[in-house]
């Protein structure tokens, strides 16, 4: 039977509830959503003659669906003369209607945050209005989470890291885990002058308001026990914060960057030279360590299209930047070592060199073999050396 069934109601009625528009309803005062008709599919005219007494039990149950006014239809039957059958279902309140999903206590904890919203920061009303549902999920959280916007309100950019803000019963996780929405309720209360709109991104949200974060860290090695660094210590491994690294002004010719660490820990000696451990598709690290700038920089990445990728955003910093084994040769040597890259790169690189995007075309295009990659660290340690005695580096 496809008759509509109060239960149909009921389910039509949460799927409108989900639409959020009745607990918006609320923060803008709308009219026009209620009264609210829901048509009925019933009987037909063979069904009414066929199946008489269902259809009695069928508007019976109808009829008795609390908080529905029933609009009824007139059929003159040719058999069973003039019926009345249910033609629609109206709702006339939104409480009616709230009542009949099941959701009047969910209603209630929306207006209750409307309330407290109102009254510490009315700015916020408007997002309440956009993401009705959403309120409801944070709600357990709603008054820590306004007590950020307090406190960042009364401080803003503080210069601080975010364990030191000293926000009652918030700690630092509790923002992080929040940092989102925490977002979009910081660019809705604080003036412009204290947001870096540059800053994008939850990773990016203690910059964002100008909270100290970490600093970045560069980790080398030292490969010519000749290029002191460290008084005593032969080829050290280092990590400078990125800051130290800018004025550190090595006075070395060479500068490998390799995204492996035990190709890092590994690299062959080369006289005058360091080793960066690579940071992946991040290289503000190094932007302002413009003594690179006088250095030959080598980068050696994975033959893939990623590894292509790479090498083209660092070339945004460093134009001269240089690829290391990330050649034809290199990845034909290794076909025994050859792996699979899952979600390739399809944009266009416009920063490699003609034999550089020639591969690359190969291995964006599966020329070659399909999702072709070379992971750095399938490639021989001869090979390696080789590469360097070739470019005159050993």
């Amino acid at each position: 039977m496809s008759w509509t069934t109060a239960a149909d109601l009921r389910a039509r009625l949460q799927r409108l509830w989900e639409r959020g528009e009745w607990l918006r309803s609320l923060v803008v005062g709308g009219e026009g959503l209620f009264p609210l008709r829901l048509g009925i599919k019933g009987p037909g005219s063979s069904e009414l003659a066929e199946r008489f007494d269902t259809v009695r039990a069928w508007i019976a149950e109808l009829v008795a669906t609390p908080r529905v006014r029933i609009e009824w239809r007139d059929i003159n039957h040719r058999i069973l003369g003039m019926q009345r059958v249910p033609q629609a279902a109206w709702v006339d309140t939104l409480h009616d209607a709230l009542a009949l999903a099941g959701k009047r206590h969910e209603a209630a904890q929306f207006e209750r945050l409307l309330e407290i919203t109102r009254t510490r920061q009315p700015k916020l009303v408007s997002w309440l209005a956009q993401r009705p549902l959403q309120a409801l999920e944070l709600a357990g959280d709603w008054e820590r989470m306004l007590a950020v916007v307090d406190w960042m309100e009364g401080h803003p950019r503080p210069g601080l890291y975010l364990r030191q803000a000293e926000i009652a019963a918030v700690d630092t996780k509790f923002i992080e885990a929040r940092r989102g929405v925490l977002t979009q309720w910081l660019d809705h209360v604080l003036p412009s002058e204290a947001i870096d709109g540059n800053r994008t991104g939850t990773t990016q949200f203690a910059a964002r308001y100008g909270f100290r974060v970490k600093p970045s860290r560069i980790r080398f090695r030292v490969l010519d026990e000749r290029l002191v660094v460290l008084p005593g210590a032969a080829r050290p491994d280092i990590a400078l914060d990125a800051d130290s690294f800018a004025v550190l002004a090595l006075p070395c010719r060479h500068v490998f960057i390799t995204e492996n660490e035990i190709n890092f820990l590994a690299f062959p000696d080369v006289p005058q030279s360091i080793v960066l451990f690579g940071a992946g598709y991040g290289w503000e690290a190094l932007e302002s360590a413009r003594w690179l700038t006088d250095c030959t920089l080598h980068y050696w990445g994975d033959i893939d299209t990623h590894g292509f990728a790479i090498l083209d955003q660092l070339r945004c910093r460093f134009r001269h930047v240089g690829s290391f084994l990330m050649d034809r040769a290199t990845l034909m040597a290794h076909e025994t070592f050859w792996g699979d890259e899952g979600d390739q790169v399809i944009r266009d690189l416009p920063r490699l060199t003609a034999q550089e995007r020639e591969l690359f075309d190969d291995l964006r295009d599966n020329r070659i073999r399909h999702g072709l990659r070379l992971e750095q660290e399938r490639v021989g340690f001869g090979w390696v050396r080789a590469a360097l005695e070739e470019r005159a580096c050993a």
